[in-house]
């Protein structure tokens, strides 16, 4: 034994010390090598299971893992899912009509928001059975951010009959003939709990949006997103919240190319602000813009 621990300091004392740095410095750079391998395996293990659990949360909400048919409202009976896709049907059970493509950009702008930092909540005005508003609080959950509210605005009783007297754009619109298009708050609530989601951190603001938006207690927004349909729902929405809205944050409307009453609502507030956004195309529906 006596001999074995005499070598070894023998071979110990033939080490500058200079090399003894160096090895010293190899062996905490191996170390930390291999942490940052371990860190880097946790942290690729994270990302997988949160674009797992978004990805099919995208595909629940859309309504493409089961297939459900359409309403007949628009006179189609059967699921067609480039239709789905696209948004171009109403769901029988689904809970957004938006369809696959503009809920996954919905998604995609959140998660910039998150990762470039910028401030404030997130809403969508004009809700149906809460599917957008669901997809927004489960990104914020996938992230675990838990200093965002997703603010959920409907007169849950369907959309407004037209006032062409104060807004001549709404004139020939229909839509608040549907009654498919009245989902009661109590379902919406309904829905964002089968999917955990129903906390503190979602916030219903219920009654017409000329009566709640204007006097909407939100400090500060980094995504608005419009699906009301009309002009006036439009408009009173741009008016009400755009200067809420964060720099870098995002205008998402649902309905631009398809309800020209939208699409005149946004340009008419465009042309009163004086700002000429870049517009970038969804899916040949829905567009967004980011706030400069």
């Amino acid at each position: 034994m006596r001999s074995a621990f005499t070598s070894a300091g023998r071979a110990r004392t033939l080490l500058s010390d200079k090399t003894h740095r160096r090895i010293h410095k190899l062996v905490n750079a191996c170390v930390t090598a291999v942490a940052n391998f371990a860190t880097w395996g946790m942290v690729a293990r994270r990302d997988r299971v949160r674009r797992q659990y978004l990805d099919l949360m995208e595909r629940c909400l859309a309504g493409v893992i089961y297939e459900d048919a359409p309403l007949q409202d628009l006179g189609k009976t059967e699921y067609d899912p480039q239709l789905r896709e696209y948004g171009w049907d109403w769901p029988s059970v689904a809970h957004t009509m938006i369809g696959s493509r503009r809920l996954h950009n919905l998604r995609t702008l959140l998660e910039q928001v998150i990762e470039n930092r910028v401030p404030g909540d997130v809403i969508e005005t004009g809700v149906w059975r809460g599917g957008a508003c669901i997809m927004m609080r489960a990104v914020l959950e996938a992230y675990a951010v838990r200093n965002r509210r997703v603010w959920v605005a409907d007169s849950f009783e369907g959309v407004p009959p037209p006032k062409p007297e104060f807004y001549p754009a709404d004139v020939n619109e229909k839509f608040h003939e549907y009654a498919a298009l009245s989902v009661p708050v109590e379902q919406v609530k309904r829905n964002f709990s089968r999917y955990g989601l129903l906390d503190d951190q979602v916030v219903f603001l219920k009654g017409w949006f000329h009566d709640t938006l204007p006097t909407a207690p939100i400090e500060r927004l980094a995504l608005l997103r419009l699906d009301g349909d009309l002009y006036e729902s439009t408009i009173v929405a741009l008016r009400s919240l755009y200067d809420k809205l964060s720099i870098n944050g995002y205008v998402i409307v649902d309905d631009y190319r398809v309800v020209p009453a939208c699409k005149q609502a946004v340009d008419d507030f465009c042309a009163e602000r004086r700002i000429a956004p870049e517009i970038v195309e969804i899916d040949g529906v829905g567009v967004y813009w980011r706030k400069t």
